[in-house]
């Protein structure tokens, strides 16, 4: 059925335009859209033909300019033929002459290439090209096909463009010469000129950037055949573009051109043209089509009047049932005389029978007296206005119940000039009970909406602040680094201060976390007060702090660091006790504002670490510098642990010599580093990063288990070494575990010695120190003094440790040549040693010289480069076994 009725009504409005009325109208509609097809398609025949003149306008000069440059090309080479032709006998200083003046003449030749008897002998330029000399074309495989055709034509050939081997594209043309030789002709070889394509494009306008048009070029042969496309999209070919020939000697080109972008779908003027010939056609039928909708217009509104009477009749019953079953009451008031009529339903709203006194007292006597001013004013102010009336108020049952009514009404003019109110009224008790409901729970949501807002606010200032402190936290300065303007303004310059207390960890350790929390919450308290009211200050974790500040300068940040630190050196008092931190800072400020924020946090904690290396206690600023040593030195810290890992370092030993008999009385381990690509390093560029990183005692283990590896390996070999020293670090020295790792290996008693830094110092009470002395003497090792006269250890020093020997230092071996004195030093030390029953072993002996002052002097024994330098422990062996210190 609805299908029946769409049908119905499409073919009904169908029918409205096929009336009589719209027939002339119809008529002309169709004459001018044949017309409007016509003028629209000569309008692009005519575009067509203007931009075709228009690419053809800009190709031609292109064309002309090609043709010109190609065979200007040639004649330039004709020219240099024909001089060769008289001087058949031309070597390569005259051609160059004579190339140089065609070369500086406007021209896209690149080089040129003369070859008597069809061997190249001359060529120009010779710079880059001297490989070409001596060429024999009747031998060359890839040319001699090409040259016996101009030799056999006689006739200049032109190829190309061809992809040249010193780079670049060219047209090659070759040339036939004939030389005049006793009045008759002879042939005398080939000229062969490369024109550089790429100047050629360039000079003739196809590669400029102002032309309107896209350019493709193809070759023809001289047989007019079509060639490849060497120039511009392929595709220019099959878009019906503008051609025109390029004509060059030996053939000829084909040119073919679009604009650019391709031919315009539609002419520039074709909205307008069309829009012309619409507004015609509208004045022509629109004139039309209002006569007939004017002429069916009146004819619908004499068979509505018809209608009329019918619908009024069956409206009016519509109306009486409606008011009839509806709960609205119906009254009307007399403005002047203030009578009231109310229709049933209202006296059933009001609670009255038929006591009504039919006036405006009915109405006000039953308005509830809270209601009774504001619905009286209402009603006065509608009456004053003339407008609608508009009320809500409540009412007073006879029994007492209250109603809540809405009224509406207007004011109306009767035809004997009375002004009345007619409206209605109806019970929307219910109504303003849901909405008071309605109130209520939306006064109990907000009230539970702003209880959640609060719980929002403390949880997330607790997710971004420190519990401890009360200040932003890690999270919080993430935020910031990512996204500045939370903060500061982005036109600032930023400063960041990354800050870590010194000593905190002693005493959190000694005192509890209690003394901790205390010096953590002083600590953000001084930064606190010391920062400006703008700046960032965030506690990032454990005893770090970080101070971000916006528009300050160098000598600002210093300033502020250095009150850091001075107020920071006020001792805390903590339950009758004082504790005493210091404080490391590094500083970094943004070179531009646009630098990340992220990446400034990371240098100013390369400066921290640089301010804690330098001794802790005091502030330090970022530099390119510093970021390069700091690398370095990571990188360093990195092949080091990598090193470790691959057994990368090796022991190297320099053997130690009787004064004497200058026979080997021991050899001392020392480490190197193997590295894969730096070679041998010896310990002045690793041990500093080492310490740092602490694998010292690492390597030491290495170095040991190595020599001890050596010691069996000599002794297989026939070599006897009688003592191996290796050098202890300080921090092995104090290592509990120590004495265990050594029980587990298995060393030969008396052959091995440990060597200790003079500048060790040896505390009577760190207990761990002196019972790991005593047990490495215990398993048969002996101790040893290394650098002895550079440190500070006593006599009385020596007594307590009983070492089996010392060594004397080269500073102070090394000027016994020239100074008396440091001779009467050294004297001093054998003297002390020999008196305490400890060998002396003198480093650093340079030259035979100071091996016969040291013997003299009573020295134990010598090392240095004297006799050895530090050696692999094979290159240690040959030394030994064929006692090659005795030839030096």
């Amino acid at each position: 059925m609805p299908k029946i009725k769409g049908q119905y009504l499409g073919k009904h409005r169908l029918s409205r335009f096929l009336t009589p009325n719209y027939v002339p109208a119809l008529i002309a509609t169709f004459v001018v859209l044949i017309a409007g097809v016509l003028a629209d398609n000569q309008n692009r025949v005519v575009f067509e033909a203007r931009l075709r003149s228009e690419v053809a306008d800009q190709l031609n000069p292109i064309r002309s300019r090609l043709e010109s440059s190609v065979n200007g090309n040639i004649q330039l080479v004709r020219g240099l033929i024909g001089t060769i032709a008289t001087e058949p006998d031309m070597r390569q200083q005259r051609f160059s002459e004579l190339a140089q003046s065609i070369f500086s003449e406007r021209s896209q030749l690149r080089n040129l290439a003369a070859a008597p008897n069809l061997v190249v002998s001359m060529v120009y330029p010779v710079a880059g090209n001297e490989k070409a000399i001596g060429l024999d074309y009747r031998t060359n495989d890839k040319q001699r096909e090409a040259v016996m055709r101009v030799v056999a034509s006689g006739k200049m050939v032109l190829a190309g463009p061809v992809d040249l081997v010193q780079g670049g594209r060219g047209l090659i043309g070759r040339f036939p010469v004939t030389a005049n030789a006793g009045g008759s002709k002879r042939f005398w070889g080939l000229m062969s000129a490369v024109i550089d394509i790429d100047q050629l494009y360039r000079d003739s306008g196809l590669v400029s950037s102002r032309l309107g048009i896209d350019i493709a070029l193809a070759g023809r042969d001289g047989q007019g055949r079509d060639g490849a496309i060497f120039f511009g999209d392929p595709a220019i070919f099959g878009k019906v573009p503008v051609e025109m020939d390029v004509t060059l000697p030996g053939g000829s080109w084909r040119m073919a051109a679009i604009p650019k972008g391709g031919w315009p779908a539609t002419p520039e003027n074709a909205w307008q043209v069309r829009l012309l010939i619409m507004l015609g056609g509208l004045m022509i039928v629109v004139p039309m089509i209002v006569t007939g909708h004017l002429t069916t217009e009146r004819q619908r509104n004499i068979r509505a009047l018809r209608q009329s009477k019918d619908q009024l009749l069956e409206l009016s019953h519509r109306l009486k049932i409606a008011l009839d079953t509806s709960k609205i009451g119906i009254w009307e008031l007399d403005i002047d005389t203030g009578k009231l009529l109310w229709d049933n339903r209202m006296k059933e709203l009001y609670g009255v029978g038929s006591s009504v006194r039919e006036n405006y007292d009915d109405w006000k006597e039953a308005l509830h007296p809270d209601d009774l001013a504001r619905a009286e004013a209402e009603y006065a102010e509608t009456v004053a206005s003339g407008g609608a009336y508009n009320s809500e108020f409540r009412i007073r049952l006879p029994g007492g119940e209250i109603r809540h009514i809405r009224a509406i009404g207007s004011i109306h003019v009767s035809a004997r000039g009375s002004r009345k109110i007619v409206g209605v009224n109806w019970d929307v008790t219910a109504d303003v009970e849901t909405r008071a409901r309605l109130s209520e729970a939306k006064r109990l949501a907000e009230a539970h909406s702003a209880e959640l807002e609060a719980a929002r606010y403390r949880m997330e200032f607790n997710a971004l602040h420190d519990p401890l402190t009360g200040l932003p936290n890690r999270r919080f300065l993430d935020q910031i680094l990512a996204d500045r303007a939370r903060q500061f303004d982005a036109r600032e310059r930023v400063s960041i201060f990354h800050i870590d207390l010194d000593r905190f960890k002693q005493i959190n350790d000694t005192m509890g976390h209690a003394a901790g929390d205390e010096i953590l919450r002083h600590a953000a308290g001084l930064l606190r007060a010391s920062a400006r009211e703008s700046d960032f200050v965030a506690r990032i974790g454990g005893d770090e702090f970080v101070i971000i500040r916006a528009g300050g300068n160098t000598e600002e940040d210093a300033a502020l660091a250095s009150s850091i630190i001075e107020a920071m050196s006020t001792p805390v008092r903590y339950k009758d006790q004082e504790c005493r931190i210091g404080v490391s800072i590094g500083i970094a400020a943004q070179a531009a504002t646009t630098d990340e924020l992220a990446q400034i946090l990371v240098n100013a904690d390369i400066a921290l670490y640089e301010a804690k290396r330098r001794g802790r206690n005091r502030h330090e600023t970022f530099t390119g510098a510093l970021k390069t040593a700091v690398f370095q030195t990571k990188q360093t810290a990195d092949e080091i642990l990598r090193g470790l890992e691959q057994n990368e370092f090796v022991a190297h030993f320099q053997p130690q010599f009787c004064p004497a008999s200058l026979e080997v009385i021991g050899v001392e381990a020392l480490a190197r580093w193997d590295h894969p690509t730096k070679g041998l390093i010896g310990p002045h560029a690793f041990l500093k990063t080492a310490e740092d990183i602490n694998v010292v005692a690492a390597i030491d283990q290495a170095i040991l288990e190595q020599a001890l590896f050596q010691i069996c390996r000599w002794e297989a070999n026939g070599i006897r070494i009688p003592k191996v020293s290796v050098n202890l670090s300080y921090s092995r020295l104090r290592d509990e575990g120590l004495i265990e790792r050594l029980e587990q290996m298995r060393i030969p008693e008396g052959r091995l010695s440990f060597e200790l830094l003079e500048s060790i110092s040896f505390d009577e009470n760190d207990t761990t120190l002196l019972s790991n002395i005593r047990r490495i003497k215990e398993l048969g090792i002996d101790i040893e003094i290394d650098d002895f006269g550079t440190g500070y250890a006593s006599i009385l020093s020596l007594l307590k440790l009983t070492p089996r020997r010392l060594k004397i230092d080269r500073q102070l071996v090394l000027p016994l040549l020239e100074s008396p004195q440091q001779r009467r030093l050294v004297e001093s030390i054998i003297d002390i040693g020999t008196s305490l029953g400890i060998e002396v072993i003198a480093e650093g002996v340079e030259t035979h010289e100071h091996a016969a002052i040291l013997k003299q002097l009573g020295c134990h024994g010598l090392q240095g480069y004297a006799f050895a330098r530090p050696m692999s422990a094979n290159d240690l062996a040959t030394f030994i076994f064929e006692r090659k210190w005795r030839a030096a």
